[in-house]
């Protein structure tokens, strides 16, 4: 069974930092990419970020990029996404998914999401 569990949402102020942890199961983590989206009230869902399997090295929306990391450990089959310099506008259900393409399209498996909240 296929499963994503996404972790480390919070509270933060506008200017701070969190990482969100997505353990993967079910599959071989190496072959496939897995990535970010994002949910917020009244708006449409935005891909984040996917590294991995087919598509690579790293890709970011433009909203993201510079500000945010993705992050694959192997060893624990889990991918991170840092997020730094937050801003209110990141306030959303942060979900990973798998697999994910380049443009950011999302694809296949979604886990459960995490709430990230950024006040200004």
């Amino acid at each position: 069974e296929v499963q994503l569990q996404a972790s480390g949402g919070g509270l933060v102020q506008a200017g701070g930092s969190l990482r969100l942890s997505c353990v993967a199961s079910g599959f071989n983590f190496d072959e496939f990419s897995i990535g970010w989206y994002r949910q917020a009230p009244g708006k449409e869902r935005e891909g984040v970020s996917c590294s991995g399997g087919h598509v690579g090295a790293e890709h970011y929306a433009d909203s993201v990029k510079d500000r945010f990391a993705i992050v694959r450990d192997s060893a624990k089959n889990t991918v991170y996404l840092e997020m730094n310099n937050l801003r209110p506008e990141d306030t959303a259900i942060y979900v990973c998914n798998a697999p994910c393409s380049a443009t950011l399209r999302i694809l296949g498996f979604s886990g459960q999401g995490t709430q990230v909240t950024v006040s200004s």
